[in-house]
């Protein structure tokens, strides 16, 4: 938990289907552009929708976050 992964090794992982990945945008952003096949939670929706995109605690999960400040 709270490591980094490079390019790629994440779309290696992609690839074979071994990780889900998360971007956490906001909605405007993730419409935008967004890795394909990603979930999207916005920040102020974690903690209502994490529990029911992401029930299985042990799956590897990579998130990716922008940050405009």
């Amino acid at each position: 938990m709270g490591s980094t992964i490079s390019t790629n090794d994440l779309k290696t992982k992609i690839d074979q289907m071994r990780v889900t990945v998360v971007e956490t945008l906001a909605s405007e952003r993730y419409r935008e552009a967004h890795i394909p096949g990603a979930l999207n939670i916005p920040p102020e929706q974690i903690n209502e929708l994490a529990p029911q995109l992401l029930p299985n605690k042990d799956a590897e999960i990579v998130t990716y976050w922008t940050n405009t400040h």
